[in-house]
């Protein structure tokens, strides 16, 4: 993902805009914060054992988990501890 710029008037509140292709995340900040231990983003992808082998390889703990039918998913968590899901659909 790549960096892109906030209008200024959103910039001076700090937080993070990325976006690959299509995609595009919006990332605020929170002087509370305390990460999100079950809410979570799907996130689509192709190539999820690549994907699962890459964050393993990085240190970062993968769970699989098999109770969504018609998918393959896992969890992982990011680096302040907010859950990501990571899934495929099942061929």
């Amino acid at each position: 993902m790549t960096e892109i710029g906030k209008p200024p008037a959103l910039a001076a509140r700090g937080g993070l805009w990325v976006r690959a292709g299509d995609l595009e995340i919006h990332l605020g900040v929170e002087e509370d914060f305390r990460p999100a231990r079950k809410a979570h983003p799907g996130i689509l992808v192709t190539g999820l054992d690549d994907l699962a082998a890459r964050l393993e390889a990085a240190g970062v703990e993968v769970a699989w988990d098999p109770h969504f039918p018609g998918h393959r998913r896992f969890y992982a968590h990011d680096n302040v501890g907010n859950r990501l899901e990571f899934l495929t659909p099942q061929t």
